[in-house]
């Protein structure tokens, strides 16, 4: 078996890899515990018994398939450090550490015109002013996916200009399987952190409570980190003003206090995962949470850093999935709240930011929503770990 059949067999066996869908969950168990018919005896005895049979060899088919999930991660370890040379050389051109030469600078299937193109003087070297590396490369690659685009708010702008590399490491010991993902920033007045990381930990076997439900390897949890932030620069947070009416004098005063709002930067600090819950049988707002936060994570690993020059360039994005459902999003009100109704739906937006887009079973994408043409650019857990410092 060659690579590239493996890598495609893998590819399709790994689409259910992020978290199933509560509802389609609920909707597959609710079907079984809905036909009477099955539990109530209505089938023979000895019908029944081979029935249990027969779920007995799917359930050694689950741990055989388990199996080769194990090794599927094993193998995608492997080829990752493969692809970490691709990654580095990426990495260095970005930033300006490493000219490509003439050679590497030709892409042959794209014809004679784009030659002409990447041979032809630029008018701001003309002027005399150099250009460094890819100005706000990141940037534009996290803006030109369909799902990510939405979380990034007009505050996030500038410090995204700083991202100059994101970065996926995996883990494969035998008790601890998942992978971390690096967001490397340049020096800024927003936070003191260089690395900011974001880490999945994931199942590879069966639900011992559920283990007829397997569809593959499932993310079980995620883990931030902190971000230091310096003060009066965090974007996680707004400031608003309340009134307030004494009870008893009838005067008024204004309080302000600070409530968090949306932004990208919240992606550091996942929700939690309820212990000994069964989150897959429930359709809630925390379900959803974990639902987006994982499938971004599967996102990033499985789309946006392999092919992150396609997403810059426009050539690609992560509309062509259809398995995410469209949903309207809530315009949020003015920073004023007169009373404590407002404060309270503004902190339900608040914890909705990441619902637009939870998993369905395929590995990222969201359906429902118009695809555009990009166009190329020019320029938890109950101690958040401290973010890496360079």
């Amino acid at each position: 078996m060659d690579k590239k059949h493996i890598e495609q067999l893998a590819s399709s066996k790994t689409a259910g890899l992020a978290t199933r869908n509560a509802e389609s969950t609920q909707q597959q168990i609710d079907s079984i515990m809905d036909d009477d018919s099955f539990y109530s005896g209505s089938l023979p005895a000895e019908v029944l018994r081979r029935v249990n049979a027969l779920r007995n060899l799917q359930l050694e088919h689950h741990n055989i398939e388990a199996n080769f999930f194990e090794e599927v991660h094993t193998l995608e370890c492997r080829y990752l450090i493969k692809y970490q040379q691709l990654y580095e050389k990426r990495c260095n051109i970005i930033k300006g550490i490493y000219e490509p030469t003439d050679t590497e600078a030709k892409c042959a299937f794209d014809g004679e015109d784009n030659d002409e193109e990447t041979t032809k003087p630029a008018e701001d070297e003309k002027k005399g002013d150099k250009v460094v590396g890819i100005p706000e490369f990141w940037s534009l690659v996290l803006k030109n996916s369909d799902v990510i685009s939405e979380l990034i708010k007009e505050q996030d702008d500038e410090i995204l200009k700083h991202l100059v590399d994101i970065r996926l490491k995996m883990q494969d010991e035998t008790k601890q399987k998942g992978f971390t993902i690096e967001f490397e920033f340049t020096p800024n007045e927003y936070f003191t952190n260089t690395i900011l990381t974001k880490s999945y930990e994931l199942r590879m076997g069966l639900d011992e409570h559920d283990p007829l439900q397997y569809e593959g390897p499932e993310i079980v949890k995620s883990i931030g980190c902190q971000i230091q932030w310096n003060k009066g620069k965090n974007v996680t947070v707004k400031t608003i003003k309340k009134k307030q009416k004494h009870k008893n004098r009838g005067t008024v005063r204004v309080v302000t206090k600070e409530v968090q709002t949306d932004s990208f930067f919240n992606f550091f600090s996942p929700p939690n995962v309820p212990e000994g819950s069964d989150a897959g049988g429930e359709d809630t707002d925390e379900v959803r949470m974990l639902a987006a936060d994982f499938e971004m994570g599967h996102l990033l690993r499985d789309s946006i850093i392999p092919k992150a020059v396609l997403y810059y360039t426009g050539e690609v994005d992560d509309g062509d999935d259809e398995n995410y459902d469209a949903e309207e999003d809530n315009d949020e009100g003015d920073g004023d709240d007169d009373d404590q109704d407002e404060d309270d739906k503004e902190d339900h937006e608040t914890h909705s930011s990441h619902h637009h887009h939870h998993a369905s079973g395929g590995k990222h994408g969201s359906g429902g929503k118009t695809r555009r043409k990009k166009q190329p650019g020019a320029g938890g857990s109950d101690q958040l770990p401290e973010c890496q410092q360079q």
